[in-house]
C-alpha cells in the first residue's frame, strides 16, 4: 500500500482559489469575526473596572451601586450582541464552507466522467468512489471551518494578547513564555499526522473497493457459488482491523500535546497569582504604590483563560491543516487527470462533415492500451477497412484478437495510437467528441441497467420521449409483450443491473434504448454470445431490425448471427488476415472456415 501523498504544486494557493467564488460571503464573514472576536475581550476589563471601581472603589468607600449596574448591563449587552453575531458568522460559514465543498466534489465528478474508457479499465470502482466520499469529506471540515476559525481565533488571541499587555505586560511575559516551544512541538505532531491521515485513506479506499466489488449482485454471486463469503470476510476484516488501528493512531496522536498545552495554560493563573503576589510584594517592600490590583488581576486572568480555548483550536486548525494536506493532495491528483480523448480547436460537428453520415474507415490504424502488453505488441497494428452506409461489417476472429477495441475505436470510445479513422468521412479527432457519440448507438455482451423502472432505463437514451415512442421501440425490440405481461408493464423496477430480468430481457430493453435514440450507426460487441438458442433467435431477429438502414459494425462469436454481413473481417493478432462474404471465407479455407468447422463440430 503506498501511503506517500501526490506532490502537487502550489497546493495551499489552489486550496485558496477554490474559495474564489465566495469572496463577498468570506468578506462578511472575516468582518463578523473580527467583531466578534474583539468584543469578546472587553468583559473582562469591565470586570476590572467592576472589581476597583464599583465594588470597591479604590477611596475605601462603599460600593457604587449605579455604576456596577451600568457596567454590569454593557457586559451583559456585550453578551448578547456577540451571541447574535456569532450565530449569523456561523451561518454564513457553513454556507460557504458547504459550498466550497459541493464546489470540489462536482469538480472531480466532472472530471471522471471525461476521462476515457481505457482509464475505467484499469481503475477499481472503488477506489474512484473512495476519492468522491472518502477524501472529499475527510476535508469537508476544513473547508467549512477553515476561514472563521483560523480568523476568529487569530483575532481573539492578539486582543487577548493587547488586553494582557495593557493590564500588566510583566504578566504577560510569564503568560506567553512556552508558546514557541508548543509551536515547534505541534509542527512535529502535524507531520506525524500527515503521515497518518494519508495511510488512514488509502485503507478507506481499499474498503470502499473491496465493498464495491463483494457486495455487488454479480459480487456476491461469485462468492457463492465458490463458496468464499468467509474469505471476503476474513479480507474485509483484515483491512478493517488495520483501519481500526489508523483511526485509533489518528486520534491519539497529538493528545499527549494538547493534554501538555491544557496543563499549561491551566497552570497559567496560579503562576500569575505568584508572580502578582511577588510584585505587590515587592511595591510594598519598597514603600511604593502597587501597579497591579485585585481587579488587575481578576481580569488578566479571565483573559488569560479566555486565551486558552481560541489558542488550542489554532492549534488544532494547524494540525487539521497539515493532516488535510494528503487528503487535498489526493483530491487534486484525479482533479488534475488529464482525459486522453479531447475536442481538438476547432473541432467541428460530424453533422458538417464532408462524407456520407454513416460511413466509417480506418486507414492503418494501431492502437496500444496504457498498460501495454509485456512484449510491445499493439492491440491493433495497420489496420483498414471501409464501411459505406447502410452496411453491415462483422468482426470476428480468436478471443483477444482486438475485435472489440475496433468498434471502441470507431465511436473514438478510445484514441487510436496511430493512423487514421475516419467518420463520415472525417478524421475523428477533428470533430466533436459529442457531435459522434450522439450518432453511435451500442449493445455490449454486458448489458448495464440501472436499478429503476424499465421506462426510466429506456429514457436515458431520450429523456423527452413520449410513452407511444417507448411502446414503439419495445415493439421494434421484440420485448413489449413480455414487458406487457409484467405485473407493473413499464413502472416494472428492473433491480440492480437488471438482475430481475432474463438475458434476452435485459439485452432487447437495451436494444430498445438504442432504437430510440435511433442513431446512424450501430455498434454490436457479441450482444447474443451470453444467451440460450431460443433467446439468441428472438434477440438476433431485434438485432437485425434494428440494424435495416444503419452501418452496423458487429464482433461475432457464433458466426451463424453475421453470415449475412456485407462483409466479415477476420482479425488475428491484431490485424486483419481475412476479408469477404461468408460463402467467399468458407471456400477460401483460411482461419474463418477452420472457426465454422469448430461451431459446426
Amino acid at each position: 500500500m503506498n501511503a506517500e501523498a501526490p506532490v502537487i504544486p502550489h497546493l495551499w494557493s489552489r486550496v485558496a482559489a477554490l474559495f474564489r467564488p465566495y469572496r463577498p460571503q468570506l468578506i462578511l464573514t472575516a468582518v463578523l469575526v473580527v467583531i466578534t472576536a474583539s468584543a469578546g475581550v472587553i468583559p473582562p476589563l469591565i470586570v476590572e473596572r467592576i472589581f476597583d471601581d464599583a465594588l470597591f472603589p479604590q477611596d475605601g468607600g462603599a460600593p457604587e451601586l449605579a455604576l456596577l449596574v451600568e457596567l454590569v448591563a454593557l457586559a451583559i449587552g456585550i453578551f448578547l450582541a456577540t451571541a447574535a453575531l456569532g450565530v449569523w458568522q456561523t451561518y454564513v460559514t457553513a454556507s460557504v464552507g458547504n459550498k466550497v465543498t459541493g464546489d470540489l466534489r462536482t469538480r472531480l465528478f466532472d472530471t471522471l466522467q471525461s476521462m476515457d474508457l481505457a482509464f475505467f479499465t484499469r481503475t477499481k470502482t472503488g477506489v474512484i468512489q473512495s476519492r468522491l466520499q472518502n477524501d472529499v469529506g475527510g476535508v469537508s471540515g476544513v473547508l467549512t471551518t477553515f476561514v472563521s476559525s483560523i480568523v476568529g481565533n487569530s483575532v481573539t488571541v492578539l486582543a487577548s494578547l493587547v488586553a494582557m499587555i495593557l493590564l500588566d505586560w510583566r504578566l504577560t511575559l510569564v503568560a506567553v513564555v512556552l508558546m514557541p516551544v508548543l509551536v515547534l512541538v505541534q509542527r512535529r505532531v502535524g507531520q506525524v499526522r500527515a503521515r497518518l491521515a494519508s495511510r488512514t485513506q488509502e485503507s478507506l479506499s481499499e474498503m470502499t473497493a473491496i465493498t464495491q466489488e463483494t457486495l455487488s449482485v454479480s459480487g456476491i454471486l461469485l462468492s457463492k457459488v465458490y463458496n468464499r463469503q468467509r474469505l471476503e470476510s476474513q479480507r474485509y476484516g483484515a483491512e478493517n482491523d488495520n483501519q481500526v488501528d489508523l483511526q485509533v493512531r489518528l486520534s491519539m496522536s497529538g493528545q499527549w500535546f494538547f493534554g501538555l498545552v491544557t496543563v499549561i495554560m491551566s497552570s497559567v493563573p496560579a503562576v500569575i497569582y505568584l508572580v502578582a503576589g511577588v510584585l505587590i510584594a515587592r511595591a510594598s517592600d519598597q514603600g511604593v504604590e502597587p501597579t497591579i490590583t485585585a481587579g488587575t488581576v481578576v481580569a488578566f486572568t479571565a483573559i488569560q483563560a479566555r486565551l486558552l480555548f481560541p489558542l488550542m483550536a489554532l492549534m488544532r486548525v494547524a494540525l487539521e491543516v497539515q493532516t488535510s494536506r494528503a487528503l487535498f493532495a489526493r483530491i487534486f491528483e484525479y482533479v488534475d487527470l488529464e482525459p486522453a480523448i479531447v475536442d481538438a480547436p476547432g473541432a467541428m460537428d460530424a453533422a458538417d462533415a464532408p462524407g456520407p453520415m454513416g460511413a466509417i474507415e480506418f486507414r492503418d490504424v494501431t492502437f496500444r492500451y496504457p498498460d501495454a502488453r509485456a512484449d510491445g505488441t499493439p492491440t491493433l497494428d495497420g489496420v483498414s477497412f471501409t464501411a459505406q452506409p447502410g452496411t453491415t461489417v462483422a468482426f470476428v476472429g480468436p478471443s483477444g484478437a482486438g475485435k472489440t477495441t475496433v468498434v471502441y475505436l470507431a465511436a473514438r470510445l478510445h484514441e487510436a495510437s496511430g493512423g487514421q479513422v475516419l467518420f463520415a468521412g472525417a478524421d475523428v479527432r477533428d470533430l466533436t467528441h459529442e457531435s459522434i457519440v450522439e450518432r453511435v448507438g451500442v449493445v455490449s455482451q454486458e448489458t448495464y441497467l440501472f436499478h429503476a423502472s424499465i421506462a426510466e432505463n429506456l429514457r436515458y437514451a431520450r429523456p423527452d420521449a413520449t410513452d407511444a415512442e417507448l411502446v414503439d421501440a419495445c415493439r421494434a425490440a421484440n420485448i413489449h409483450e413480455q414487458i406487457e405481461r409484467f405485473e407493473d408493464g413499464y413502472d416494472t423496477v428492473v433491480g440492480e443491473r437488471g438482475y430481475r430480468l432474463s438475458g434476452g430481457e435485459k439485452q432487447r430493453i437495451a436494444i430498445a434504448r438504442v432504437l430510440l435514440k435511433d442513431p446512424p450507426v450501430l455498434l454490436l460487441d457479441e450482444a447474443t454470445s451470453a444467451l440460450d438458442t431460443v433467446s439468441e433467435r428472438v434477440v438476433q431477429a431485434a438485432l437485425d431490425r434494428a440494424a435495416q438502414g444503419r452501418t452496423t459494425l458487429v464482433v461475432a462469436h457464433r458466426l451463424s448471427t453475421i453470415a449475412d454481413a456485407d462483409v466479415i473481417h477476420v482479425v488475428d493478432g491484431g490485424r486483419i488476415v481475412e476479408s469477404g462474404t461468408a460463402a467467399e471465407l468458407i471456400a477460401a479455407g483460411g482461419l474463418y472456415a477452420r472457426l465454422a468447422a469448430e461451431q459446426r463440430d
